[in-house]
């Protein structure tokens, strides 16, 4: 199925059923009087986080959602049935938001909550409510008001803890593939992945996160090159970003390595300016791939080179994603960095890092 992350729909809540007109007849009972009832509140309409479900393709097929009316009331006062509530159900991660005038009307990140979007109509009155000392046979009913209407425009924002960044054929999906059950497409060119892929990272009962990998960022993304920045807004719930750099880039330039990594804060820049959000200064780690192509000496080398021009103070951490080298302890650091945010330590303790990078202890793993 085609990943969709943003679609439009129509959700019409049930008119409410009109009021009866409606005097009581029965023999021997002279004068009966008005009985006639209300009528029934038409349905509402609801929608429904569901951890089933990962994209909104589905609303491409159907876009009208219409809650039934309520029936119309009936003598000896009855009142008429309420018109059934609809509940359309959506990814969770979604944004719901009113087309019109652009308010937002929910974030679905609870599962199985209910959130009303459009709601029925009242029901009529029936002439019985009319009744007065004065006016003992009215003739006078109302009726059901019209149901809600709106056009919401829904978007999706994938739920994910770590989200990985970088150049095209950096290694994000060999690396997704390589720690999580997820199986994106992975090939020798260029923007291989499409649409966001998510997989979950297990290490244990009870330790396991969830990974996002995002088509490739290329510089100029945020003017539309490449696939652009559109699917930036997926990282914007991470707790944690990991920017992948190929260390065996096909030019062998490793000038271009700091280059290559200042291009993508660069766009990570232009698109938090652009949507005024903070992803600029999410938390982010540095992962070099690719370790195999070169000894464990020119490893080193060449990302001490990249640091230093880079001025680089966070962690620093070496892997093979298409050995599976070093990626068991990445994992670890990433579960004890997400154990300890929800443990509600302080920020500069979770980001503080020794004065020395991280090359030599990771060497050994690697």
């Amino acid at each position: 199925m085609k990943f969709v992350d943003e679609a439009e729909i129509v959700v019409q809540a049930g008119k409410g059923g009109h009021g009866c007109l409606s005097f009581r007849r029965e023999k021997y009972i002279p004068k009966g009087g008005p009985d006639g009832g209300d009528g029934g509140k038409g349905g509402d309409v609801y929608l429904v986080a569901t951890d089933g479900l990962n994209t909104l393709a589905d609303f491409r097929y159907k876009r009208d959602y219409r809650a039934p009316g309520g029936t119309g009331g009936a003598g000896r006062e009855k009142t008429g049935s309420g018109g059934d509530d609809v509940y359309i159900k959506v990814p969770l991660g979604t944004l719901v938001r009113d087309e019109a005038t652009g308010e937002l009307i929910a974030d679905m990140m609870v599962v199985g909550e209910p959130v009303a979007v459009a709601w029925g109509g009242k029901g009529g009155l029936g002439n019985t409510r009319f009744k007065t000392s004065t006016n003992r046979a009215p003739r006078k009913t109302t009726k059901g008001k019209p149901g809600e209407q709106r056009r919401l425009a829904l978007e999706l924002k994938v739920l994910a803890d770590v989200g990985l960044l970088g150049l095209p054929n950096a290694g994000k999906s060999t690396l997704l593939a390589a720690v999580s059950q997820a199986r994106p497409k992975i090939a020798n060119y260029p923007f291989t992945t499409l649409y966001p892929e998510l997989g979950v990272v297990s290490l244990g009962v009870g330790s396991n996160f969830v990974m996002a990998d995002i088509p490739g960022l290329i510089e100029g993304a945020a003017d539309g090159a490449g696939l652009g920045i559109q699917f930036l807004r997926h990282l914007a719930r991470t707790r944690l970003l990991l920017h992948l750099v190929d260390i065996a880039p096909y030019d062998n330039d490793e000038a271009d390595l700091a280059r290559d990594v200042q291009s993508i804060e660069g766009e990570l820049e232009n698109y938090s300016k652009a949507f005024h959000t903070d992803l600029v200064n999410q938390t982010r780690w540095l992962v070099v791939n690719k370790t195999d192509v070169f000894p464990d000496e020119e490893v080193t080398q060449r990302t001490e080179q990249l640091v230093q021009a880079l001025q680089w103070g966070g962690p620093v951490f070496l892997i093979s994603a298409a050995t599976g080298v070093g990626c068991p302890a990445l994992c670890g650091k990433i579960m004890n960095y997400l154990k300890k945010m929800d443990q509600a330590c302080e920020p500069e303790v979770l980001q503080s890092i020794p004065e020395e990078i991280q090359i030599d202890t990771l060497e050994k793993e690697h």
